[in-house]
Formats: structure tokens, C-alpha cells, sequence
């Protein structure tokens, strides 16, 4: 009896502190969250202090990644904003308004008061109400060492027209998240999943929330049958009916303790109403099983809706788990859904035509083209990997991989040779791999900017922006470049950690200027090679693949060998030579 008393009494002892560290993690959890609403609330009094509208010309805005970018409903106009960075020590938080004129291939930014508190991972949707409106909800907040969290649950709308942004406060939406979709369907914001994070756990969402643009009021839907499993990140359409198409996404669940197991859903599904899209019309999930070829598994692509009733894809990452640590597989390609034939295919480049082709050519071969060309669509050609070696300066030999479309692999001896001789297609210009990028399509036309990239423990924020036609599918034109030697990063170090958040939260452009010139007072007089008159592409390559092997294990104290140098440096390589011929 005694020995049973000891046993009982000491799981009541073990019981007893399980609960009292439940409750100390409670505590800190909420203090943190606190600890981040001061924070916010404290950005938020800086930004009331601004009283009137400020538009200044200014050049394209910092690097930065999971922001959102909106086509003006009215003018040949791109919106930014929000977004993040992380240099190595800091996150960084944006709440920043910039607007691109497509005309003038020029940037402004736009100062307008009591704007939403900086975030990242929101979601905006575009609507041509009043002039054009821009409504954001949710995203979260991250301390500036990026291991607190809070999550939003707001909505807003700026008024295009008057350069106005108001919260807009009603009762029962959605719960505070970030990696959620929404999309404008008819005159209702639909929003879908997404997750919420603390600093004990984490819950992802399936649940449908729809608000109505002319009540101001939200509905929780509750549709039929079975739907998608909780995620974010996931591909959300609106078709024309007014249905909703879901695609992909991830979410990861707690297998043990401390042992978390990712999920990259490649499932795809359609919420359809039976009436005309109101309140209290009937809505029921269906699973789609769509034909063609889909696009592999990945997390974090961007989406956007293009013309001819389609919706696309582009970039990601794909993570390879190994024993003590994640590799990322990204990616620069675009995968087109058809949503009225439910089939999906690859974009395809198909390069920029020469006028002197087509006429020695004649009627026949451009007859034997559309022949080729409609072949192609039966039978689609995945990417084809080409694999080759480069000797580096030390004898190291690297393999290099390099994905193409199929298309591109496929060409007679005919067409070769007239491409030699008139010129028409060399080395296609194309945004490097990369995940969480931002789009939107204005005219038929596909602009991409910014996103990150990983070389080993090193992580790469882009400011780069990109176009490119939808409708010809021809070439990739480059807007605006980013130098790849201003990229900051600051090695993790204990004294940095303590210094002032706030410091860290705002922005931080004195630093990454110090950065800068002590990244190029320890790179020396090593010049960047450029291209020898009548040097072959090849050549070129392998040189500028070595200046960029040598210069990522000198800074980023990495192996030559390692993979994602070799892809970064392949990528580096083909931009400058783009650039220098």
C-alpha cells in the first residue's frame, strides 16, 4: 500500500506541473501577444500623425516578399503593398504604398494617412466600385526576430479615388490568420483557409467566410458535401459563374512532440452555388479531376488570374526533407488552368519570331507550324533536364542542372540553323526560381515582382520585376534589374538580437547601407567578369559560374559543390550575360 500511495501521489506531482508549465506558456504566449499589440499600436500612433497625401516619384521599392500586387481596375497602373524582409537578423514589416505607372515603366510612392498597421501574408482583392477599390484583410505581424506572431482579422479598403483608406468594422468574419485566398466574386469578398500561429501551437483552416459589398455584413458559409482539408497558400479562382476554384496548398500537423510533418496538397476542388450569389443561396464543395498536366508539387507559388478564362501558377518551392535539414527545389515556371475545359498545361515560351524567317519560309511553313503547334496541345512535353559539368579554378567539378520546356528541346536541324543566321532567338531572358512572389495581370499581360530564393542557410529577397505577354507567350522582358550585390544579410549574433526593436521593425536603411559598403570592402578588387569580344555563350557561362561558386564560398562560407550554389550561380551567370551583350 505504501509503495501504491508513492506512485499515486507522485503522478499527482507530475500532473501538478504539467499544468502549472501549461499555464507559465499560456502566460508568455499572451504576453507576447501583447508585447506585439504595443508594438503595433505604436506604429500605428506614428502613422496618424500624417495629415495630408503625399505622391513622390521615387525608385522601385526595397526587396520584399509576401506583399500583394493589384492591377488598378481604371488606370495602367500596378498597387504594392505591404510585404516583408529578412536580412539574417531582422524581420522587417511594410505597410507601404507604391504604385507603378506600366506607361512610364516608373515607380511612386503614396503617403496616405491612418493606413493598416504594417503586415505581410494578407490578401487583396480588386474591385471597380467608385473609381476602383482595393480591400485588404488579415496577414500577420512578426517581431523583429521573427519568433512572435500576431495575426490580423481586419478589413480595409482604399478608395482609389479619393486616396482614402478606411477600416471597415463588422462582426462575425473570419478569425485572425495569415496564407489565407481571397478573391472579389460578383459583389462578395470570399476568403478561404489559411493559419494561425503562436508561440505554443499552430491551427490551419478550411472554413468559407463571404462579404457582402453593398451590406457591409459577413456570412460564414456552410456548403455541402466534402471539402478540402485545412491549408494555406493555396490557388483560389472565381469563374465567371461565380463558383470558387481551390488547387494545392500546404498545412503540417504535430505527429509527436516537437515533430511536425508537412503537407503539399495537390488536390483541387470547386464551391458552386445554386442561385446568384447572394446570402443565403445554397453552396456545395465538389471534387474536380482535371486533365492535362499539372503543375508538380510545390508551396508557396504565386497566382493570378489571365485572359481567355484561365487562371495560372507560377514559382514555388519544392523541400526536400533530409536528416538535419530542408533543401528547396524553386522554381520560374508557369502552369495555365482552363477552367472551362478543366485542364491544365505548362506555359511554354515560344521566343520572339523573325520577320526574315517568316517570309523565306512562305505560307508552307507556317502552315507545318500550325500543324506542329496543334500537335503540341494534344500532346504536351514535360520540362526536359539537361545535365552538364563545369571545371571550376580549384579543379572542383560541378554539375549543373538546368530545367527547359519541352518545346524548347524539340527543334529540327532546319530551324536551327535559321536561328543562327538571322539571330531571332538567343539565350531566353527569363526571373530566376523563386517563391512567394507577387503578381497581377493588367491587358492580357503577366507582371512578376520580387519573392525570395535559399542558398543553403542564406536567404535571398528580390526586388526585381518582370513581364510578359500572355497572349503571345514569347519572351520575358526585364522592368526593372536588381543587383545581386547589394543583397543584405547579417550573420546571427547575440549582441545583435538585444538591440531596440523598434529599430528592427521600421525599415532600417542606414544599416543596410553600412552593410553594403562592408560587403564591398571585403569582396576586394574582384570584378564581376564581362563578356571578351567574340566570346561564345558557353564560355562566358562557365567563367561568370565561377566568379559566382568562388564568390558564395568566400561570403557565405558554403561548399562549392552544394547544389543551390550551382543553381544560383548558373542564374546569376546567364542575367549578366544577358546584360553585357
Amino acid at each position: 500500500m505504501g509503495k501504491k500511495g508513492k506512485r499515486e501521489k507522485k503522478g499527482k506531482g507530475a500532473e501538478k506541473t504539467a499544468a502549472k508549465m501549461e499555464r507559465k506558456v499560456s502566460r508568455r504566449a499572451k504576453k507576447e501577444e501583447e508585447d506585439l499589440e504595443a508594438l503595433i499600436a505604436e506604429f500605428q500612433s506614428l502613422d496618424a500623425k500624417k495629415t495630408q497625401v503625399i505622391e513622390s516619384s521615387c525608385p522601385p521599392p526595397s526587396p520584399r516578399l509576401n506583399g500583394s500586387l493589384s492591377a488598378h481596375p481604371e488606370k495602367d497602373e500596378l498597387i504594392l503593398f505591404g510585404g516583408e524582409y529578412f536580412n539574417g537578423q531582422k524581420t522587417y514589416l511594410y505597410n507601404e504604398l507604391y504604385v507603378y505607372s506600366i506607361r512610364k515603366n516608373s515607380w511612386s510612392r503614396v503617403e496616405i494617412p491612418n493606413p493598416p498597421p504594417r503586415r505581410c501574408a494578407h490578401q487583396a482583392a480588386v474591385v471597380p466600385t467608385a473609381g476602383g477599390q482595393l480591400w485588404v484583410f488579415g496577414g500577420e505581424f512578426a517581431s523583429p526576430n521573427g519568433e512572435q506572431f500576431y495575426h490580423y482579422k481586419d478589413l480595409w479598403v482604399l478608395h482609389l479615388a479619393t486616396k482614402t483608406w478606411e477600416q471597415i468594422k463588422a462582426s462575425g468574419g473570419p478569425s485572425g490568420r495569415s496564407g489565407h485566398r481571397m478573391v472579389a466574386c460578383k459583389r462578395q469578398l470570399i476568403i478561404f483557409g489559411g493559419f494561425h500561429e503562436s508561440a505554443r501551437d499552430y491551427i490551419y483552416y478550411n472554413d468559407v467566410y463571404a462579404f457582402n459589398l453593398d451590406s457591409y455584413t459577413w456570412s460564414k458559409l456552410v456548403p455541402s458535401g466534402v471539402g478540402p482539408d485545412p491549408r494555406s497558400g493555396c490557388q483560389m479562382t472565381a469563374t465567371p459563374e461565380g463558383s470558387i476554384i481551390i488547387y494545392g496548398g500546404y498545412s503540417k500537423q504535430r505527429i509527436k512532440k516537437d515533430v511536425d510533418k508537412g503537407t503539399l496538397h495537390t488536390d483541387m476542388f470547386l464551391l458552386k452555388t445554386e442561385g446568384a450569389g447572394k446570402e443565403e443561396d445554397k453552396w456545395a464543395w465538389s471534387r474536380l479531376n482535371p486533365s492535362g498536366v499539372k503543375p508538380t508539387p510545390r508551396s508557396g507559388f504565386s497566382v493570378a488570374t489571365g485572359p481567355s478564362n484561365r487562371s495560372l501558377l507560377f514559382g514555388g518551392v519544392h523541400d526536400e526533407e533530409e536528416e538535419e535539414s530542408i533543401e528547396g527545389d524553386f522554381f520560374n515556371d508557369i502552369y495555365f488552368y482552363d477552367i472551362g475545359k478543366n485542364r491544365w498545361f505548362p506555359g511554354q515560351l515560344k521566343g520572339p519570331k523573325s520577320e526574315k524567317r517568316k517570309r523565306r519560309r512562305g505560307r508552307q511553313a507556317e502552315a507545318d507550324d500550325a500543324e506542329d503547334e496543334e500537335m503540341q496541345k494534344q500532346h504536351p512535353q514535360g520540362p526536359v533536364e539537361v545535365v552538364k559539368e563545369v571545371v571550376a579554378e580549384d579543379g572542383t567539378v560541378m554539375t549543373i542542372k538546368q530545367v527547359i520546356s519541352g518545346a524548347a528541346e524539340v527543334k529540327s536541324e532546319l530551324e536551327e540553323e535559321e536561328e543562327e543566321e538571322d539571330g531571332a532567338l538567343g539565350q531566353q531572358v527569363e526571373p530566376c526560381p523563386r517563391s512567394n512572389a507577387m503578381l497581377a495581370v493588367k491587358h492580357g499581360i503577366l507582371y512578376v515582382y520580387g519573392g525570395m530564393f535559399e542558398v543553403g542557410d542564406r536567404q535571398f529577397t528580390l526586388s526585381d520585376l518582370y513581364s510578359i505577354d500572355l497572349h503571345k507567350m514569347e519572351e520575358w522582358k526585364v522592368l526593372v534589374e536588381m543587383d545581386p550585390k547589394a543583397q543584405e544579410w547579417l550573420e546571427e549574433s547575440e549582441s545583435d538580437e538585444e538591440e531596440d526593436d523598434m529599430e528592427g521593425a521600421e525599415g532600417g536603411e542606414e544599416e543596410e547601407e553600412s552593410s553594403e559598403e562592408e560587403s564591398e570592402d571585403e569582396r576586394g578588387e574582384e570584378q564581376h567578369p564581362s563578356v571578351q569580344p567574340g566570346e561564345e555563350h558557353a564560355d562566358y557561362l562557365s567563367r561568370t559560374e565561377q566568379y559566382w561558386v568562388k564568390l558564395a564560398r568566400s561570403n557565405m562560407g558554403l561548399d562549392a559543390k552544394e547544389k543551390k550554389v550551382v543553381k544560383v550561380a548558373h542564374a546569376m551567370a546567364k542575367t549578366f550575360y544577358e546584360d553585357s551583350v
